[in-house]
């Protein structure tokens, strides 16, 4: 009777195509996606490999988080993170951020260098998804969490931004507007995009209003006022939905430099809740999702995978509205009687 060749850690872990300190955390416990650690065990029982206390290599934590970020000027990201880097502090882990700028490859690249960089989790903060970025991350044997878009793979932490488009939606046409305009973005960010603006135009055709004239901005001020001018070009509106307070800003400032009045002549209702949209006049009406509980949220479950404990794929952010006194009641229209 044949005698089963003895195999070493290191050849465990090429014959897995993972690296040796997956392996490691295999044997003590720590986090390996389900699908590794079935492989690692297959191998580990067609040779019947058993580890002693020499062999076993514990695995090192560097205690360090990585996280990837579109970009550091948006209030509401920027809140995310700081909520995520106070949190995990109080746990002994430190944080490592990478702004890339909105640039998919950048993202690609700093997913794998911070991965390589024996980081114990990666947080990424997005505004897309690509087959590149899902294919990456299937790879990544340490514990990912996505924030702000959903991922189906994995896990990730989402604001639930359909039901706070649709109570938008429901909102504006509540109060009698029928001639809106949704100042939208690209659906290139599908969680604004597309889930929001859905929820908006479902809650607007819910409340009769089916036909709403949508323009496409990015995220800045510049271009936010730039559509705007075209929507006051081409359209008589009573009311404008912004994707962001960032537009809102842009909007204020257009509809008063054509002599227009907020909200007697054009009613504005945004998203974000910044701080400083409390200092316009008249007060803005906005949705805000919870910054401070979705980096905590964020910090929380990172911290779990890494202790190989349960967590649910998918956790949702809540909103609240500040009503402000950006928006006003139309008279009814005898259709709406």
């Amino acid at each position: 009777m044949g005698t089963v060749r003895k195999i070493t850690m290191k050849e465990i872990a090429e014959l897995s195509g993972v690296g040796k300190s997956t392996v490691s955390r295999y044997f003590n416990g720590g986090y390996v996606k389900e699908e590794t650690r079935k492989r690692i065990a297959s191998i580990i029982q067609q040779y019947n490999y058993e580890p002693n206390s020499f062999a076993r290599l514990k695995a090192k934590s560097s205690r360090m988080i990585g996280i990837i970020a579109p970009c550091l000027d948006s209030i509401v990201t920027s809140q995310v993170l700081m909520s995520i880097d106070r949190h995990l502090r109080q746990e002994g882990y430190s944080t490592m951020i990478i702004n890339t700028d909105h640039q998919e490859a950048l993202e690609l690249q700093y997913l794998e260098k911070l991965w390589r960089m024996n980081v114990d989790g990666l947080i990424l903060s997005a505004t897309h998804l690509s087959d590149a970025h899902r294919t990456l991350l299937s790879q990544i044997d340490i514990p990912v969490v996505v924030v702000a878009q959903n991922y189906p793979d994995g896990i990730c932490i989402i604001n639930d931004d359909y039901y706070g488009g649709k109570f938008v939606g429901s909102y504006i046409g509540s109060r009698h507007h029928r001639s809106v305009a949704c100042l939208c973005v690209d659906t290139w960010d599908e969680a604004i995009g597309v889930v929001r603006r859905q929820g908006i135009l479902d809650g607007l055709k819910e409340s009769g209003i089916e036909r709403p004239y949508v323009y496409l901005s990015d995220f800045s001020f510049a271009h936010a006022c730039t559509q705007v001018e075209r929507i006051l070009d081409e359209h008589s509106i009573d009311a404008l939905i912004c994707s962001t307070d960032r537009q809102a800003l842009g909007a204020y400032k257009v509809i008063r430099e054509r002599g227009y009045r907020i909200p007697e002549d054009i009613s504005v209702i945004s998203f974000g809740g910044y701080d400083v949209s409390e200092l316009l006049t008249p007060q803005l009406a906005t949705v805000r999702f919870d910054s401070e509980y979705s980096g905590k949220c964020c910090a929380r479950t990172i911290l779990r995978m890494i202790r190989n404990e349960e967590v649910q794929p998918i956790q949702y952010v809540n909103y609240t509205f500040i009503e402000g006194e950006s928006v006003c009641t139309r008279t009814a229209h005898p259709s709406d009687e």
